[in-house]
Parts: C-alpha cells; sequence; structure tokens
C-alpha cells in the first residue's frame, strides 16, 4: 500500500472528540487521505461544500465524521423523533455500506440513533421502527425517502421531524440525477429547513450536478483532489496505482477469452460488468457451469430482495466473481477485488471510471480489463481524452478453449438457457443502439452474425434490428427450438398447458377472418373506429370548409390583413384551415381572435359575426 495520506487526524485544525479519534483507530486510519484533510475542516466549519475526488479516496468518511461532530456541537441536544442529519446514495448497497461505516462511530454515542431506509423493505415497518427507535441521522436511497415523507396517514410526519436538520449529504450526486431521481430530489429538498449545511460527493462533477449546486447550495467551497504525479498535471480521474488494460477480440471469440483469464486467476477477487440485467442472467448461469470450482453470484438492479444477501456475501469471500450491472458501479467498496473485468463497455465514458474504481481503493493496487471488439478501438483514445483514462493493450490469450458448443449444447438441453440467450441478446443489441458515444459504438457497423455465434444462439431472434438482414455467416441449429423442453418440470408443465390452450383456439378459429399478428384484437378494432371516425371528420370539415371559402370569397376586407405563412389568400379574404388557434368550434368568442383576420369557424354564421367584430364589412 502506498503512502496517500495528509497528516494525523489530530493535525486538523478543528479537533476532533476523543471518541471519534477511537472509532478512526479501531478501523485503522491513523492518518488522512487527501480530500478528508480538504473537507472535514470546512464542512465543521458550517462551510457547503462540494468534493470531487477519485474514486477510493475515502469521501465516506469526509461526511461521515463532520457530521458526527456537528451533531456533538448542537446547543440543543437532539430528541429520539428529530432529524439532525440525513444521507442520500442512489443504490441500496451503497446506503448499506455507508450505514455500516457511520454505526462504527454511533456505537460510541449512545444518544444518537440511526436508521436505513432502502427499497426490498417493508415501509410499514420501517414507518415503526422510526417511532419505536427514532432516526437522528437517516441514511436512505431516494425513492424510499420520497416515499416517508408522504407517510403521515400511518402516524409519522417526517415533515416535522427534519425541522431540526442540520446536515444534508448528497453522495455520487451526478449518479442520483443520472438515474432519473432529479424529481425525487426536488421534492425532498422542499421539505427540509433552508438553514442546513449541504455536501455534494462524487468522483466526477456533471453539468446537472452543477445546477444542483446553484441550487441546493449557499456560497459553495468547491473541492477538488487529484491525483498526484502525472495524474496532476492530466486531471487523470481513475487511481495512479490502477493498472487499466484493454483486450481487442472479435465477438464470437469474447467468451472464450473471459473464462480463459477467469480460470487463470481463480484464487483472486473478480467484478465483471455486463451491459444489462439479462446478460447477467445468461453469462452467470453459464460461467456457473463453466468454473466450478469459483464461487459465482450474480446481482443486478431487477433483483428485489436478493441483492442486499448477495452484496453482503460477496463482501465476505477471499476469492469469487461477481457477475454485475454498472448497479455495482458506484461507491461500493468490496475488499480486496484484485480485477474489474468489463466483458461490454458502459453506456457512458464516466461509468467506465467509476467501474475501474471498485479495485485499486485508498491506495491499495488493482488491474481493470475491457473488452473491445476491432471496431470499437477508438474508444481507447477517446478515453485518454475525455476521461483522462490511459490504457495498456493486452494480448489475446493463446489456447483458448472453444466453449460456445458447449453452450449451444446447454441451450438445446434446457428451455431456460435457450431463453436466457435470446433475452441477452436482444437487450445487448437495444442497449448498444442507445450508446452515448454513438460515434464509435455504431449499430449497424455491428457485426450480428459473430455476435449470435458469441450469445451461443441456436437461432436469430425476431427483432425489428434485424428485419429484412440476412446472415449468411450464422448457422442456425438443425432443430425446431419450439420443442425444447424446460429442465424444472413445473415449467415445462405450465408450458405444455399453454401450448394445448393455443392449439385450440388456433382450431376455433380457423376459418374466421385473421387480424395482423402480435396485435391485440381489442387494440385492432380500436384503430379501425379511430380511422373511420377521423375519416368521417375529415369529410364534414372538407363540406364546411367549402361553404366558409364561399362566403368568404363575396367579402372584402376594409382594412389591410395581416400576412402569414401558412395562411391562404381564397378572393379577397384571408383565412386560415386548419390553424388550432383560429380554427375552433361554435361557442369561441370572436374577441379572443387576432384583429383585421378573417378565422374560419365551423359555422358560417359565427364566422359572419366575427368579420363584422374585426372591422369586416359587406360590399
Amino acid at each position: 500500500m502506498e503512502h496517500v495520506t495528509e497528516g494525523a487526524w489530530e493535525s486538523l485544525q478543528v479537533p476532533l472528540h476523543p471518541r471519534v479519534l477511537g472509532a478512526l483507530r479501531e478501523l485503522g486510519f491513523p492518518h488522512m487521505t487527501p480530500v478528508q484533510s480538504a473537507t472535514i475542516p470546512l464542512f465543521m466549519k458550517n462551510k457547503d461544500v462540494a468534493a470531487e475526488a477519485v474514486t477510493g479516496s475515502g469521501k465516506t468518511l469526509a461526511f461521515v465524521i463532520p457530521i458526527v461532530e456537528i451533531l456533538l456541537r448542537r446547543e440543543e441536544k437532539l430528541k429520539k423523533s428529530q432529524v439532525g442529519a440525513i444521507i442520500i446514495t442512489p443504490t441500496r448497497e451503497l446506503a448499506i455500506q455507508i450505514d455500516e461505516v457511520l454505526s462504527h462511530f454511533t456505537k460510541h454515542f449512545p444518544q444518537f440513533s440511526q436508521i436505513l431506509w432502502i427499497g426490498g423493505r417493508n415501509p410499514g415497518e420501517d414507518v415503526e421502527r422510526f417511532k419505536q427507535h427514532g432516526g437522528n441521522i437517516i441514511v436512505a436511497t431516494p425513492g424510499r425517502l420520497e416515499d416517508m415523507f408522504r407517510r403521515k396517514a400511518e402516524g409519522l410526519d417526517l415533515a416535522s421531524c427534519v425541522r431540526s436538520l442540520d446536515v444534508l449529504v448528497l453522495d455520487e450526486a451526478d449518479r442520483l440525477l443520472d438515474m432519473g431521481f432529479e424529481a425525487s430530489i426536488n421534492t425532498i429538498l422542499e421539505f427540509l429547513p433552508k438553514q442546513r449545511r449541504t455536501g455534494l460527493f462524487s468522483a466526477t462533477q456533471t453539468q446537472e450536478v452543477e445546477n444542483l449546486v446553484r441550487a441546493g447550495l449557499r456560497n459553495p467551497v468547491r473541492i477538488s483532489v487529484k491525483e498526484k504525479g502525472v495524474a496532476a498535471s492530466s486531471t487523470q480521474k481513475t487511481p495512479s496505482r490502477l493498472e487499466n488494460h484493454y483486450m481487442i477480440c472479435k465477438a464470437d471469440d469474447k467468451f472464450n477469452q473471459l473464462v480463459h483469464f477467469l480460470r487463470n486467476h481463480q484464487q483472486e477477487k473478480h467484478l465483471v460488468f455486463f451491459s444489462t440485467c439479462a446478460c447477467v442472467e445468461y453469462y452467470g448461469k453459464a460461467l456457473e457451469a463453466l468454473l466450478k470450482r469459483a464461487k459465482i453470484l450474480c446481482i443486478h438492479g431487477k433483483m428485489k430482495y436478493k441483492r442486499n444477501k448477495i452484496f453482503m456475501e460477496f463482501r465476505k469471500l477471499q476469492s469469487g466473481i461477481l457477475v454485475c450491472t454498472d448497479v455495482m458501479a458506484r461507491g461500493i467498496d468490496i475488499p480486496e477485488v484484485n480485477w474489474v473485468l468489463q466483458y461490454d463497455p458502459p453506456s457512458n465514458a464516466s461509468a467506465f471510471v467509476h467501474r475501474c474504481g471498485r479495485t485499486a481503493r485508498i491506495g491499495h493496487g488493482g488491474s481493470a480489463l475491457v473488452f473491445l471488439l476491432p471496431m470499437e478501438e477508438a474508444y481507447i483514445n477517446f478515453l485518454a481524452i475525455n476521461q483522462k483514462c490511459p490504457l495498456q493493450e493486452m494480448s489475446l490469450q493463446r489456447n483458448t478453449v472453444d466453449l460456445l458448443p458447449k453452450l449451444r449444447a446447454m441451450a438445446m438441453a434446457d428451455r431456460a438457457v435457450f431463453e436466457k440467450g435470446m433475452k441477452a441478446f436482444v437487450s445487448f443489441v437495444q442497449a448498444y443502439a442507445k450508446h452515448e458515444c454513438s460515434l464509435i459504438f455504431r449499430l449497424k457497423d455491428l457485426d450480428f452474425a459473430s455476435l449470435a455465434r458469441g450469445f451461443a444462439l441456436l437461432r436469430m431472434p425476431r427483432m425489428p434490428e434485424l428485419r429484412g438482414k440476412q446472415f449468411p455467416d450464422f448457422v442456425p441449429a438443425d432443430i425446431d427450438t419450439d420443442m425444447i423442453p424446460f429442465k424444472d418440470k413445473i415449467r415445462e408443465k405450465q408450458r405444455q398447458k399453454l401450448l394445448e390452450q393455443k392449439r385450440k383456439e388456433r382450431t376455433e378459429n380457423e376459418g374466421r377472418r385473421k387480424f395482423i399478428k402480435n396485435k391485440a384484437w381489442s387494440k385492432q378494432k380500436a384503430k379501425k373506429e379511430r380511422k373511420k371516425k377521423m375519416k368521417a371528420k375529415r369529410k364534414k370539415d372538407e363540406v364546411e370548409c367549402g361553404a366558409l371559402c364561399s362566403l368568404a370569397s363575396s367579402l372584402e376586407p376594409r382594412h389591410s390583413v395581416c400576412e402569414d405563412s401558412n395562411v391562404a389568400t381564397v378572393g379577397w379574404a384571408v383565412w386560415t384551415p386548419h390553424s388550432p388557434v383560429h380554427f375552433g368550434a361554435s361557442g369561441v368568442d370572436p374577441g379572443s381572435c387576432r384583429p383585421n383576420r378573417i378565422c374560419c369557424f365551423l359555422e358560417p354564421q359565427l364566422t359572419a359575426l366575427l368579420l363584422l367584430h374585426s372591422g369586416f364589412g359587406y360590399r
């Protein structure tokens, strides 16, 4: 471990409580990191801070210690139901981790109670826990915290409880806004008192965070901690102790390269990132079958209740593989991760930095590897310029075993594997089409045949992106995929029941007129009705407009008529056939329309009235 400290805790300008120093010794942190030495004194001196520092630099302690110290210095002690501090984080895993770090300090101060509010738990139980034990410090995800403000009917008046708030912290602030929590954050801020200390912490500062700084912080102090040496001149966003590699390989060789790498590093701890939840499900199952000696765990955002258990289990492992999506990319501190492997590049460049930051944390070494297709090689230069993140090439591993036939055999034997593979392929293509760096990751350049072989598909799926394309390089399996059974007998029994039901429906509907495939009959019928009504309306409008044209052509304006790009001249009159403002039904006040202008209404009588009102007259 390298020396990345800025002096002892005792050297801080603002002295820390003896029990806080004792907790730091218990945690094994005798010295401060740069972000801690810069942030803690300012936060404790009642300054709002916006801190940016590389991943793994110790940002959590940079706000946990000031929170405890500020609450200790309060003139009026907090009651059980009063909230003194709120920490908001984007993911459950990060919230659990912060709650755990905070508990190391609050156990020395029994006068403070803390509570964790995250998704995947019963909100009713959270309410009862708060009413019984209180929560002077709340660690929460935005959705659950917003929900708690609305539970007044259950006896929780959180809006009253937060009037005593001293500190608000938004951890991974840019991710909070990326994940669509902006509305929730704004709602929460409306409930909080204006007289408070606010801290924004992140490894990357975006324009959205900048807007939040302007809106939510009062005269903030901006803290930006960079790496020393080369990083200081280039503002590198990844730790200098991190070795970043990339490997260029074809889509149908990528999985073989991944498995070969994992077999050669079996005694180490790995995070393997995929772009979608479906890919995690499929490749997690595949790795489980092919790497018998390794402990494989899977985690993604669509898991509701198992995520916390899986996360805690992986943290305790000495070696193993966690297959995951970007839900694990932010702020998560997993001890001794040796390699971060990015099977799919992330959807945006900043996520690349955060993924890599799961290793090489607080002075430790670590390595990261991203797999790229030959057409994606320009991404290396893009990262070096955009994220100041230099990468070294790792050559292709030799003597790799082709494992794709085994995967295809697994799909033929179990319909669950076959369906997971199809879903994974479709989700990958859809995610690829939405990549932020679309000049490099172009869907039209993707070799779909090679990609399908890499996913070990038995046939090409039906999807809009593949419509009208031919794939001579892809050979589908000589098998009727509808006949592949589920290994799970209960699922297979349900499938057979559904197939039988469909066969009966087909028999009953023979001879009847067929509607468009894959569209609900009710939707088709409703669409036909809408078309019929629109046709009738258009016919009626044409007749009425013809009558109005005849009326307008017999009139002469006394004043000049304003010109309009969508206005047509008819005889001596000017009118707008389909303007949304000037084309209306009876009952519209003519006085609301523009003077010196003939406007088209549905009734000729009203049009005549409007002409008179606007200063037009008859010959």
